[in-house]
C-alpha cells in the first residue's frame, strides 16, 4: 500500500489500473514558491522538485509510509506553463500553444519517514494543431472547467486529443505520471505484481 500525495484523478485512475494499492493524502505546499526559488532550473529539474516535496510533505505527516508524489508542466516556446488560473488564462495558453511544440515534464518521486528514495522525469512532445479563436471556445465550453486542473489545459483521454496533430512519448507520462517507471520503482519497493 502507497500514498499518493496527489488529488488528481488521473493519477488515481493510473495507480488503479495498474492495480496499486493506495490512499490519498493531498500534499500543502506553495507550488509556485518552490518554482519561482528554481529560477531558470531545467523543467524536468523544477517537475522533479515538485514531485519530490510533495512526497515529502506527506510523507512527514505519514511515518512508516511509503508516499507518492507527482508533478507536470509544460513549455512551450521558452516559457513555462503551469495550470491556468481560470478560463481566460486557459484561452490565452491555447492561443500561445497554437502551431506550436509543446513539451511535457512529468516526474514521480517515493518517500518515506521525510526523505527521498526514488525519483524520476520524462518527458513527450505534442505538435499543437492551429487553433482558431473560435474552436478555442467551442473547446473551452466542453472542457472546461474540467481541464482547469491540467497543465497544458487538456486531457488527452478525452477531447484534449483535438488539439494534436503529432505526439511523441509515453501516454501515461502524458497522462501526468510516468507510470512505467513508478512501476519499477514500486516492485523494488515490494509493492504491485
Amino acid at each position: 500500500m502507497i500514498t499518493l500525495a496527489s488529488k488528481s484523478a488521473s493519477r488515481r485512475a493510473m495507480l488503479e489500473a495498474a492495480d496499486i494499492p493506495f490512499t490519498v493524502s493531498p500534499a500543502h505546499i506553495d507550488e509556485r514558491a518552490l518554482e519561482a526559488s528554481m529560477g531558470d532550473a531545467a523543467p524536468d529539474a523544477v517537475a522533479l522538485a515538485l514531485a519530490s516535496e510533495k512526497a515529502l510533505a506527506v510523507s512527514r505527516e505519514t511515518p512508516g509510509a511509503l508516499v507518492l508524489g507527482s508533478d507536470s508542466l509544460v513549455v512551450c516556446g521558452g516559457r513555462r506553463f503551469d495550470k491556468p488560473a481560470d478560463r481566460a488564462a486557459a484561452a490565452e495558453h491555447l492561443r500561445f500553444f497554437s502551431g506550436k511544440v509543446m513539451v511535457l515534464h512529468s516526474a514521480a518521486a517515493l518517500a518515506r519517514d521525510g526523505a527521498v528514495t526514488w525519483a524520476e522525469a520524462a518527458q513527450a512532445r505534442l505538435n499543437v494543431a492551429s487553433l482558431s479563436d473560435s474552436f478555442i471556445e467551442r473547446y473551452l465550453d466542453a472542457e472546461w472547467p474540467e481541464v482547469g486542473g491540467c497543465v497544458g489545459v487538456f486531457r488527452i483521454e478525452g477531447r484534449g486529443v483535438q488539439l494534436f496533430e503529432a505526439i511523441e512519448g509515453d501516454y501515461f507520462t502524458i497522462l501526468g505520471m510516468p507510470l512505467l517507471k513508478v512501476q519499477a520503482a514500486l516492485r523494488r519497493e515490494g509493492v504491485g505484481a
